[in-house]
């Protein structure tokens, strides 16, 4: 019996875009999308458009996770990095695509871009258990002391993304802050947020602890303000903003004496990006620790 072939035109199934939230993938609260193009005006997706309630649970998800993930060791927290640079260098097509889509980038020249994201993933990743021997140690102290400075994660920060670099740029706001142990909530890049969308679903399956990263989509204006006035944010990075919608965050987050990172022009995303980031996000804290005396001639160990 022969084959009859179908004269049925298939249709592609188009992916829906959804937040990242607490290790899910919810949709927006509110239902709300809006629509992403590429450079052309050329429609590429729906985006979800996140509403307060959407940033208040992503709040609640990085709080949750924030004791397990500083409480881990940095030589795992490394391992985890290294795990999301893996997953990436197996989807690297897709990302290449994307943000070729995102940036109006060439194929080559969106290659470059995210095998450098990928990259950025591997040095932070080396830099997990290195940052405390940078900014920590013993201190000489006068007198029978043990004294110790340690660094420690701040808490639960809020990123702005930036705005024109969808991806290089997302991983360099991103990575630093999960690296020394904190939890984040990020907003994408309003007008291209397809890549830190699908990043969501990398991290879903590279080991790293849900409410981690929680990365939402929409209006960096309307979900700003809130984030930078929640009580149970510790830091925000405002990389994305502008200069009016800065000033109005770094107000508001004056409340609960958030750390500010304030908006630092990068002319140039692939430049080697130092210590700043991780430094930022981290507090100092100082034990003392009697030493005693041995023996009659008062001599201490």
């Amino acid at each position: 019996m022969g084959t009859v072939e179908s004269s049925v035109t298939r249709l592609n199934v188009f992916k829906t875009y959804k937040l990242y939230v607490g290790g899910k993938f919810p949709r927006s609260e509110s239902g709300r999308v809006y629509e992403v193009t590429d450079s052309k005006g050329k429609w590429l997706a729906n985006a979800p458009l996140s509403s307060r309630k959407d940033a208040r649970d992503a709040v609640v998800a990085a709080r949750k996770a924030f004791g397990g993930w500083a409480g881990a060791t940095a030589y795992n927290r490394g391992q985890i990095l290294y795990r999301i640079a893996e997953m990436l260098e197996g989807r690297r097509e897709q990302f290449v695509r994307e943000v070729g889509e995102a940036e109006g980038l060439s194929k080559s020249k969106a290659a470059v871009v995210v095998d450098a994201a990928i990259d950025r993933w591997v040095w932070y990743a080396g830099w997990t258990d290195k940052i405390g021997q940078i900014v920590g140690g013993a201190n000489p102290v006068a007198g029978p002391f043990f004294n110790l400075s340690t660094p420690e994660p701040t808490g639960v920060v809020t990123v702005i993304a930036p705005q024109d670099s969808s991806f290089l740029g997302l991983v360099s706001v991103i990575a630093p802050v999960i690296a020394t142990g904190n939890t984040v909530v990020v907003i994408a890049s309003e007008k291209a947020p397809l890549p830190a969308l699908s990043l969501g679903e990398v991290l879903a399956t590279s080991d790293l602890p849900g409410g981690v990263v929680n990365i939402l989509s929409g209006k960096a204006g309307e979900m700003g303000p809130h984030l930078a006035s929640h009580q149970d944010v510790n830091a925000i990075d405002l990389a994305g903003a502008d200069a009016a919608l800065a000033k109005e965050l770094e107000i508001a987050a004056a409340d609960n004496l958030k750390r500010v990172l304030r908006p630092q022009p990068v002319d140039d995303w692939n430049a080697d990006p130092g210590t700043t980031r991780m430094t930022a996000f981290l507090e100092t804290k100082t034990v003392w620790h009697p030493t005693g005396s041995l023996g009659a001639g008062g001599s201490s160990y």
